[in-house]
């Protein structure tokens, strides 16, 4: 299979099967782009993923967007996105249709409630294997000055719940910069 049918089928997949949004999506990403093509290591697919979360835009269809880039140039970009955006189109119109008809049949809410808890373990899984990916150094050992950020940021978040996600995220970048240029790492 060439490149771009390999992008494009890869990412049709995670579009189709990535319930619950671009953080849910993450596994599905990670196991085609990582685990069953190779196209990134785990620390690449940890940059994908950062650089995915900070431009505008769905998280899924911009990391689609950056490893068809890299894979394929700008004809990989377009084919990755695509795939990652048809399926999610489709069932969105369909299950539009069907909820606007029946969203007042028990059976719909009842379905709803049970897929919240199974979303929210997908994004967990998904933070977590970033997360152990961040933490580590090329050479496997503790990053401790990622370790570091990650705690002051959570701490903030958790402390100061209104606080700007910009203003975290510009924060953590401005202590990375300081912190590896001027520590010895």
């Amino acid at each position: 299979m060439t490149a771009l049918l390999e992008l494009f089928w890869s990412f049709f997949q995670v579009g189709l099967f990535s319930f619950g949004g671009g953080y849910a999506a993450m596994p599905l990403i990670q196991a085609q782009v990582v685990e069953l093509h190779g196209w990134l290591n785990m620390s690449e697919f940890a940059d994908i993923i950062t650089i995915s979360q900070m431009t505008p835009g769905p998280i899924a269809i911009n990391s689609a967007t950056f490893v068809g880039m890299r894979i394929a140039g700008i004809s990989g970009a377009l084919v990755a996105t695509l795939g990652c955006v048809l399926p999610s189109c489709a069932v969105a119109l369909l299950l539009a249709k069907l909820y606007l008809k029946y969203r007042s049949l028990d059976l719909i809410h009842g379905a709803l409630s049970g897929l919240r808890p199974a979303v929210i373990a997908l994004i967990a899984s998904a933070g977590v294997t970033i997360l152990q990916g961040a933490l580590q150094t090329s050479t496997g050992g503790m990053d401790w000055l990622n370790a570091g950020i990650f705690a002051a940021g959570l701490l903030l978040l958790l402390l100061r719940p209104k606080t700007d996600p910009i203003a975290v995220m510009l924060g953590a970048g401005l202590a990375g910069l300081a912190g590896y240029q001027w520590l010895p790492l």
